[in-house]
C-alpha cells in the first residue's frame, strides 16, 4: 500500500477516484443512487407535452344605452393606456361595442400567471374612479389555459331501446359530474351538449298587443320567478316569440300559468292568457354532441350524446388522476347499464401521457443495451459492464434533481435524457480506456492496483472536465429562447447540464471502484536485466 500513497492526485477526478476506491459507503450510494432514481420515475407527475405557462384575461365593462364610440373613447381606449403600465404585457386588444368594452390582455409567455392575475386585477380597481358615469362594474376574467383543456372527455349515449328521456340523461351526467369532481386533483370541469330541463312560454304577439302590454313587462314578471334572467329569441315563423325561463320557486306548469304580469281594466291578466307554457328541455340550445363508433370497417348512425370534461391541476400526474376517474367509471357502470346508458372515453391524455414515457423510456434502455454490445467488441466484457452500470446511475440522479425542481417527466424531458445519452457515457469510457491503458502497460507490473486506478482517473480529469464544460455552454443558450419555443425546449437546457455533470461524479466514483474490484493486471515474464528497449515483450505472456 506504500505505493500507491505516492501518487499524489492534482485533480478533483483522482481525489473522487481515491476518496471512494476503499470507501465501503461506495456500494450502498450506487445501490442508493438507482433506487432515488426508480422511485422519482415512478412518482414524478407525467404528461405527454410540458406544461406551458401562458397568461393573460379579459376585462369586461358594461355601459347600458353608450354607442360604440363613445365605448371606444371613455371605456377602452383610457383602460388600455392604464394596462400597459403593467410589466410583463404583450398584446392588448380593444373591442368597443354598443353598450360594452372589452379588453383582452395577453402577457409574455412564461410570466407568473398567478402574479399576472393579480396585477390585471388591481390595476383595474386601482382605477374604478376613472370610469365614467353609467359604467357598471368590471368584470375581470383570467385565463387559465393548465385547467381549461381537458385530459379526459367521457361521451355518455342512449343506448338502443333506453327509455330514459334526453332531460334525464343530462340530470345522470350532471350526477357524475359532481362524483368525479371530488377526485383529487381534478380541477375543472364541464358539460357539453344534452337537453336541460326547462320551462318554455310562448307568447302570443297579437294577444300581447290587444292587452296593451310590451315583453319588458312579461320579462320583468318572470324575472321574479326565475334566478336567471330569461334568454329572449327571436320571432318564430308563426308570428310568436319565445322566451326560455329557469326553474327556480317554479314547481309546476300552473305556477308559470297564473303568473300575474299585469292589470288591464282592474282585472289581472295571468301569462296563460297571452301565451302557452310547456315542459320541456332547451329548445333553444341549438348545440348538439353527435357521436359514431367504429365496429371494424363500419360505423354505427351518429346518435346524441352528452360529453363530460374533466381537466386537472397544473403539475398533477395525468395517468394517476385518468386512472382515478376510470375507476369511478367502472363502479357506476351498474347503474348506467340499468338505466340503459352507455359511456365511452374519448379523450384519455393519461393513457397516451403514460404511452409517451414508456416508449421513450424503453428507447432509453435499447439504447444503454446497444451502448454495452458495442463496448464489449472495443474494450472487453468488464469494462461493458462498469461503463453500462453509470448510465443508469447518472440518469437517476438526473431523474432525481428534475423531481425536486417540481418538473414533470413527459416527451421533452426525456427527450433531453435521450439526446444526452451518448455524452454520459463519454467520461467513463474515457475513464475506464485510460485504466485499461495503465494496467496494460510495461511497468504495470511494479505498480500498486490502487495506485494505477487513481493516476489512470486522475490523468483524464482535467481535459474530461473541459470538454463536458464545452458540451454543457453549447445547451446553455437554449435556456434563453423566447416565447412558446422556449417554454416547449425548456427541459433540455434544464436536464442535460445536470446530466453531464452527473456522468463525470458518477465517473470518477463508481468507475475506478468497480475497475478495482473487475479489473486485473495482465501477469507478464518481466526480467529487468533483458529488456529491449527495440523489442518490447508481448504485454500479455503465459504465466
Amino acid at each position: 500500500m506504500q505505493e500507491s500513497k505516492s501518487y499524489k492526485p492534482r485533480d478533483v477526478a483522482g481525489k473522487l477516484a481515491r476518496t471512494f476506491l476503499h470507501n465501503p459507503l461506495t456500494p450502498v450510494l450506487g445501490v442508493f443512487l438507482l433506487i432515488i432514481g426508480y422511485i422519482s420515475l415512478e412518482i414524478m407527475p407525467r404528461e405527454e407535452d410540458p406544461q406551458i405557462s401562458v397568461a393573460g384575461g379579459t376585462i369586461i365593462v358594461p355601459m347600458p344605452g353608450a354607442t360604440p364610440r363613445e365605448v371606444e373613447n371613455i371605456i377602452v381606449n383610457p383602460l388600455e393606456r392604464k394596462i400597459k403600465e403593467i410589466k410583463g404585457v404583450e398584446h392588448i386588444y380593444g373591442i368597443a361595442m354598443a353598450n360594452v368594452g372589452i379588453v383582452n390582455v395577453m402577457y409574455y409567455i412564461g410570466e407568473d400567471r398567478e402574479k399576472a392575475n393579480l396585477n390585471l386585477y388591481d390595476k383595474v380597481m386601482q382605477n374604478m374612479d376613472l370610469l365614467p358615469k353609467g359604467a357598471m362594474q368590471p368584470l375581470v376574467k383570467p385565463f387559465d389555459v393548465d385547467i381549461d383543456i381537458p385530459i379526459v372527455t367521457i361521451d355518455f349515449y342512449r343506448k338502443p331501446g333506453s327509455k330514459i328521456s334526453e332531460t334525464d340523461l343530462f340530470k345522470l351526467v350532471r350526477d357524475v359530474q359532481q362524483r368525479l369532481n371530488r377526485i383529487e386533483n381534478v380541477s375543472k370541469t364541464a358539460i357539453k351538449g344534452g337537453s336541460r330541463e326547462q320551462y318554455n312560454i310562448q307568447v302570443d304577439l297579437g294577444k300581447l298587443s290587444g292587452y296593451h302590454l310590451s315583453l319588458g313587462q312579461i320579462v320583468q314578471a318572470i324575472k321574479a320567478l326565475a334566478v336567471n334572467v330569461p334568454d329572449v329569441k327571436g320571432r318564430t315563423e308563426d308570428g310568436k316569440l319565445v322566451i326560455f325561463g329557469v326553474k327556480n320557486a317554479i314547481e309546476s306548469i300552473k305556477d308559470v300559468q297564473n303568473l300575474i304580469v299585469a292589470q288591464y281594466m282592474g282585472s289581472p291578466i295571468y301569462l296563460k292568457n297571452v301565451a302557452s307554457v310547456t315542459a320541456g328541455s332547451d329548445i333553444q340550445n341549438y348545440k348538439k354532441v353527435l357521436m359514431t363508433q367504429r365496429e371494424g370497417e363500419k360505423f354505427s348512425e351518429l346518435h346524441d350524446a352528452v360529453t363530460l370534461e374533466l381537466g386537472k391541476l397544473a403539475g398533477s400526474n395525468a395517468v394517476v388522476i385518468a386512472d382515478e376517474i376510470k375507476e369511478h367509471l367502472k363502479a357506476l357502470e351498474p347503474k348506467l347499464k340499468e338505466m340503459g346508458v352507455g359511456y365511452m372515453l374519448t379523450r384519455d391524455y393519461g393513457k397516451r401521457a403514460d404511452d409517451a414515457v414508456n416508449e421513450l423510456v424503453s428507447h432509453i434502455l435499447i439504447t444503454i443495451a446497444i451502448i454495452a454490445v458495442m463496448l464489449i467488441f472495443f474494450l472487453g466484457w468488464k469494462e461493458s459492464l462498469i461503463v453500462t452500470f453509470t448510465v443508469p446511475a447518472i440518469l437517476a440522479i438526473t431523474l432525481f434533481i428534475a423531481y425536486l425542481s417540481g418538473q414533470t417527466i413527459n416527451r421533452i424531458t426525456l427527450f433531453a435524457f435521450l439526446l444526452s445519452l451518448g455524452l454520459l457515457v463519454d467520461a467513463a469510457i474515457i475513464v475506464i480506456e485510460n485504466i485499461h491503458r495503465h494496467l496494460h502497460a510495461h511497468d504495470a507490473v511494479d505498480k500498486d492496483i490502487d495506485e494505477i486506478m487513481v493516476q489512470a482517473t486522475d490523468e483524464i480529469g482535467a481535459p474530461t472536465n473541459i470538454a463536458t464544460l464545452a458540451i454543457i455552454l453549447t445547451m446553455v443558450p437554449m435556456a434563453f429562447v423566447g416565447g412558446m419555443m422556449g417554454q416547449f425546449m425548456k427541459p433540455i437546457p434544464e436536464n442535460v447540464p445536470v446530466a453531464l455533470v452527473a456522468s463525470l461524479v458518477v465517473a470518477y466514483i463508481f468507475t475506478p471502484y468497480l475497475g478495482r474490484r473487475l479489473l486485473k493486471k495482465p501477469h507478464m515474464h518481466h526480467h529487468h536485466h533483458h529488456w529491449n528497449k527495440e523489442k518490447p515483450q508481448p504485454e500479455g505472456g503465459a504465466k
